[in-house]
């Protein structure tokens, strides 16, 4: 295991400007970066395209290349901007990518990290990024983290790192002041407002492990429940979808702030479409509360704004159990597409735990 502290300092004196998307495995670099480097010089981001695209801004007005972080589910996001930019065949732009490796073959891994860990290497391979696994040892990491810099800046290309669970040693995140609103209280109170016959779509995270268990708790079953527990930010979609397909049915997607910034084109999307039977609820705890407590910009915005001017016919703003249940009852009662924001903390039990069995297995309405 590496000692964050030094290594952080070795790879700050390597490279400055660090633009990403929190993962559990990088957390406690993250939260050593962002105590070591100016304010401007560490970014998290909503999305790993945005992070790679302002690597490129960086390097374009620095010339000197910048850090890219994220989870290696966010490859996907961060592919169209590595290859159409930075590639060297297109701009030829150096950076460093330091990739959790989450779903690690023979590595005991969450469902929906699995598919992606077995092919991680092999779309570095297909972008032609040239990788090597972070050495665990300071000596060999200080060689990788070099060997990293000289091709990059040889190449004039991206490189990438791969990160193993517990490479990093504790460094612990100062969290910020926390409110007395539990997202897990916020989404009992959903269910004890919603009809029976409600639709939900939940969003990765602790919203849907939260979701679960309140259902096992109140002997309600899973029938009316999809678990997004991957494919971060497209649970509203997905939501708004069946509630096109099933009208005569209330269909709700709980949402995280992370999540609904990640695509907020979504909402546009949403706001200008047909749904009568759409609620859209952003559980907002102004942070990545399940890979670490990073925190996001949600509470810098007016998301409820958002929503209004993409086309919402109504959206609430939220901090409490009953401001929470009343408008959600309006909503109800009437047809259209509505954003609810509720205001919640950060914080979730140490005993929460995470849905039984096959993703494929489980029923879904």
């Amino acid at each position: 295991m590496l000692n964050t502290p030094d290594f952080t300092g070795f790879l700050a004196s390597k490279i400055n400007f660090f633009a990403g998307v929190p993962d559990s495995l990088l957390k406690d670099l993250n939260a050593c970066l962002m105590e070591t480097l100016p304010k401007n010089n560490f970014w998290t981001n909503v999305n790993e395209g945005q992070s790679v695209a302002m690597c490129v801004g960086h390097y374009l007005a620095t010339k000197n290349p910048g850090a890219v972080y994220m989870q290696n589910s966010g490859i996907g996001n961060a592919i169209n901007p590595l290859l159409s930019l930075a590639d060297k065949q297109v701009y030829s732009i150096p950076m460093l990518l330091l990739i959790g490796w989450r779903g690690e073959p023979d590595i005991k891994d969450e469902p929906q990290h699995k598919k992606q860990g077995l092919v991680t290497k092999a779309l570095l391979n297909a972008c032609q990024i040239s990788y090597k696994i972070l050495p665990q040892e300071f000596e060999e990491a200080k060689n990788t983290i070099e060997w990293a810099m000289h091709t990059m800046e040889q190449h004039s290309a991206p490189v990438a790192l791969l990160i193993r669970k517990e490479t990093f040693s504790k460094f612990a995140y100062k969290l910020s002041a926390e409110i007395d609103f539990l997202r897990e209280a916020a989404i009992e109170t959903i269910l004890e407002t919603l009809p029976k016959d409600s639709i939900i779509i939940s969003s990765t995270g602790m919203i849907s492990r939260e979701l679960y268990e309140l259902r096992g708790k109140r002997n309600e079953g899973y029938n009316n429940d999809f678990l997004c527990i991957g494919a971060m930010g497209h649970a509203s979609i997905i939501a708004f979808e069946v509630a096109l397909q099933k009208p005569k049915q209330k269909i709700i997607c709980l949402d995280g702030d992370g999540a609904m910034l990640m695509h907020l084109g979504a909402l546009a999307t949403i706001g200008t479409g047909e749904a009568k039977n759409f609620i859209h609820i952003v559980l907002n705890n102004g942070s990545h509360a399940s890979v670490g407590g990073q925190p996001t910009v949600a509470g810098q915005i007016k998301a409820t704004g958002i929503a209004e001017n993409c086309g919402y016919n109504a959206a609430f703003l939220c901090k409490n159990k009953d401001e929470l249940a009343q408008n959600l009852e309006f909503a109800l009662r009437n047809e259209g597409r509505f954003f609810i924001e509720a205001i919640v903390s950060s914080k979730a039990r140490d005993n929460l735990g995470r849905p039984k069995g096959e993703p494929k297995d489980w029923k879904i309405f």
